[in-house]
C-alpha cells in the first residue's frame, strides 16, 4: 500500500511571474503566456485564505510556505500581514515556517522589522561582487541590481533577519568560486545556495542558451567551493553552510536529503499560481501539467494524485549509464530539468560530469566527516543513557545495554565509555 504523501510544503507565487527586474536568464517571467487576459498578476486575499486554509487543516506536521515569484514583495506588505492573520487562524497550533525569495529591491525598515518579528527565512537573490551580479541581474531600465540589493541585504541582516544567499551559477560567475563566497561571507551571509543555470535559447529551443556554465567548469566550481567550505571549519564544524554540501551530508549519515533533486522521485511538493492553479514543480509550470485549481479541488488530493504521481516517478526513469554510476546514491540523477542539451548522451543530466567531478574529489572527505559525526552522535547517546543510570546500579559487560539496542553493553554503550 502506497502510503499518503503530506503536505509539509507549499510553494507559492502571489504575483506570479510579475517581477520589478528583468534578468537575462531568468526562467520564469515567460510564463506570463499562460496567463494573457492579464498583464498584472496578483493573488486575491480568497486564494491566499483557501490556500492555507486547506494547507493547515490537511497537515498533522510541521509545514513550510515558501513564497516566491516572480516577486512576492509586489503584492505589498499588507499581503502578508493578511497571510499571517491566516496562518493564526487555521493553525491550531501547528509548527509553521515562512520561507520568502526576493530580490530585495521594495524592502525597508517595515518589511524587515516584519520579517524578522514572524521569522520568515530570506533567501535574497544576489550572485556575488558587483562585476558578477550585474553581469545578467539587470532593473527594468537595464541598469545593474546590486548596489540596490547589498544595501538590502545590510538592512536584513542588521535587523536580524535569517538570509541567505541565492546565487545562480552562469557562464561569466562559474569562474569566481573563490570571489563569490568571499564576498558572501564577509557580508555576513554564511549561508549560501548556488544554482547552476540551465535554460534554452530563445532563437533555438533546441540549444541551450549561452549564459549556462560548462559542465566540466561547473563541476570545478563545487571542487573549489567544496574546499573553501572545508577549509573554514572550526573545531571539526562547518561556520558555513552551502545548501548542496549539507543535503549531500544528509545521504553520507544515512538520512534523506532536503534537496528534492537529490530524492529518488519528484513530486514531494505542489506550486500554487496567483488564481490558485496548481502544478507539480516550479520547473514544471506549463499547462500540459496543470494538475488542477484549490477552488475546485483539495491540495492533498491534488498531492496525491496519478498525475502527480507519474510526474514524480520519471525522475527515477534513469538510463543505463546512471544505473551503473557509483555515485547514483548521491546524484539520482539530478533535477529532470536538467536532462536536456547534455553533448554525449540527450537523457543525461547536463551536469552529470559536474557531479562525478564534484564526487571524485569530495567522497573521500564526506566519508571521513559521516563516521565522525556517527561517533559524535552515538556518543552522545551513550552518555545521554549512562547519566540516567542509577549509580548503585552496575552493569555487566555480558549484560543487555541498558539503552535497548539489543547489544551486550561491552558492545554498545560501554564501549564508547571505555573509548572516551
Amino acid at each position: 500500500m502506497t502510503l499518503k504523501k503530506l503536505l509539509t510544503s507549499i510553494l507559492i507565487k502571489p504575483a506570479g511571474p510579475d517581477c520589478n527586474m528583468n534578468c537575462t536568464y531568468c526562467f520564469y517571467l515567460k510564463k506570463a503566456n499562460l496567463y494573457p487576459e492579464t498583464s498584472s498578476h496578483r493573488m486575491s486575499n480568497e486564494i491566499l485564505e483557501e490556500t492555507i486554509r486547506q494547507v493547515l487543516e490537511e497537515t498533522r506536521t510541521p509545514v513550510t510556505f515558501a513564497w516566491q515569484g516572480g516577486e512576492p514583495t509586489l503584492l505589498g506588505l499588507s499581503f502578508f500581514q493578511k497571510a499571517i492573520e491566516f496562518q493564526i487562524k487555521y493553525g491550531a497550533g501547528k509548527l509553521v515556517r515562512n520561507a520568502f525569495q526576493t530580490n530585495g529591491l521594495l524592502i525597508n525598515r517595515e518589511w524587515a522589522a516584519f520579517l524578522k518579528k514572524y521569522q520568515f527565512l530570506v533567501g535574497l537573490s544576489l550572485d556575488g561582487p558587483e562585476h558578477i551580479h550585474n553581469r545578467y541581474r539587470f532593473l527594468k531600465g537595464g541598469q545593474g541590481s546590486w548596489s540596490h540589493v547589498v544595501d538590502r541585504a545590510e538592512l536584513l541582516l542588521d535587523s536580524g533577519v535569517a538570509v541567505n544567499a541565492l546565487t545562480v551559477v552562469n557562464n561569466y560567475s562559474v569562474n569566481f568560486p573563490e570571489e563569490i563566497y568571499a564576498f558572501h561571507k564577509n557580508l555576513g551571509l554564511t549561508y549560501m545556495q548556488f544554482i547552476p543555470c540551465l535554460e534554452p535559447d530563445p532563437s533555438n529551443p533546441e540549444r541551450k542558451a549561452f549564459f549556462c556554465p560548462p559542465p566540466e567548469a561547473y563541476g570545478e566550481f563545487l571542487i573549489k567551493l567544496f574546499d573553501l567550505w572545508i577549509e573554514d571549519f572550526t573545531d571539526g564544524r562547518a561556520t558555513t553552510s552551502i545548501r548542496f554540501f549539507d543535503s549531500i551530508f544528509f545521504i553520507y549519515v544515512g538520512f534523506e536529503p532536503p534537496e528534492c533533486t537529490l530524492l529518488p522521485e519528484c513530486g514531494v511538493y505542489v506550486v500554487i499560481e496567483h488564481n490558485g492553479d496548481v502544478y507539480p514543480c516550479d520547473f514544471f509550470v506549463d499547462s500540459r501539467l496543470k494538475l488542477g485549481n484549490i477552488r475546485g479541488k483539495k491540495l492533498i488530493d491534488l498531492l496525491n494524485s496519478d498525475a502527480q504521481k507519474a510526474f514524480g516517478q520519471q525522475k527515477s526513469a534513469l538510463p543505463n549509464p546512471c544505473l551503473s554510476c557509483q555515485w547514483l546514491q548521491f546524484c539520482r540523477g539530478g533535477c529532470p530539468k536538467d536532462r536536456r542539451f547534455n553533448p554525449t548522451d540527450p537523457e543525461l543530466n547536463y551536469f552529470c560530469d559536474s557531479f562525478k567531478i564534484f564526487f571524485d574529489h569530495a567522497d573521500s572527505r564526506l566519508k571521513k566527516l559521516a563516521i565522525k559525526w556517527k561517533q559524535e552522535q552515538a556518543m552522545a547517546k551513550a552518555e545521554g543513557f549512562l547519566t540516567n543510570i542509577p549509580k548503585s546500579k552496575k552493569i555487566g559487560r555480558n549484560d543487555p545495554c541498558p539503552c535497548g539496542s539489543g547489544l551486550k553493553y561491552k558492545k554498545c554503550c560501554g564501549a564508547y565509555k571505555s573509548l572516551y
